[in-house]
């Protein structure tokens, strides 16, 4: 049974207008999704910091640089630009809508190692920052309570069990049209999950004030209403 489990600490009573929502996670527990769904649904901004990193990623790709490389990454970075366009949310990566490219399986198995690099991240988190300092927008991550808006106005940490994630991972990109084999999906979560939990620069873990929200059972529309409801709980305190 689906389970939402409340951090200790109470929320804060809110009277502006337009909260800061950080959503962390790993890979394929249903973040995007719920943060995509939630933004539609408060008509806010939605930002995928992980589809920035995989820009970045597959810019390093194209130009032939290996994550090891970190003179020449470094290099690199200064030049990477990222925008999510209005009307769809696809990434531009330097003005190139680059959404499909960057969801197949060889950015996803490069992505981590690629996203573990400080130079990287504070890049990125600068960007961030930027795109989310008004207001009104959901960030999902895995860095977002902890690092990248340390005070957000909610903060939600979402898991599923790793059958389920393998499942969602994999029919996501047979409905893309990639080939994958289960066997490589699942393996690739492992790793991810590893690099991402153990890298020394913002590791994946859960803020102590964020709450920790199960989607192994929950459906869609299930998983909006929890946010819609922690959304609620915090404008009453």
């Amino acid at each position: 049974m689906a389970s939402i489990i409340h951090s200790p600490l109470k929320f804060r009573p809110l009277t502006k207008e337009k909260y800061t929502i950080a959503i962390d996670g790993y890979s394929a527990c249903g973040k995007s999704t719920l943060a995509r769904a939630l933004a539609r649904r408060l008509g806010y901004s939605y930002i995928d910091t992980g589809a920035m990193y995989r820009a970045v990623t597959l810019h390093l790709q194209r130009e032939g640089i290996h994550p090891d490389d970190v003179e020449r990454v470094r290099d690199a970075v200064p030049h990477i630009h990222i925008e999510f366009r209005p009307e769809d949310n696809h990434v531009l990566l330097n003005g190139d809508d680059v959404e499909d490219e960057i969801r197949g399986l060889a950015v996803s198995q490069m992505v981590s190692p690629v996203a573990a690099l400080s130079d990287v991240r504070r890049a990125m988190v600068e960007q961030q920052r930027k795109m989310g300092r008004n207001g009104g927008v959901i960030l999902d991550g895995r860095d977002i309570g902890t690092v990248v808006f340390p005070d957000a106005d909610l903060k939600l940490f979402v898991v599923a069990d790793q059958e389920t994630r393998t499942d969602r991972r994999l029919n996501e990109l047979i409905a893309a049209g990639r080939d994958a084999s289960r066997e490589d999906v699942a393996a690739n979560l492992k790793e991810r999950d590893y690099i991402d939990s153990h890298r020394e620069d913002s590791p994946l873990r859960q803020a102590e004030d964020a709450i920790l929200l199960d989607n192994t059972h929950l459906n869609l529309e299930e998983l909006i209403e929890r946010g819609v409801e922690m959304v609620e709980a915090i404008k009453k305190g």
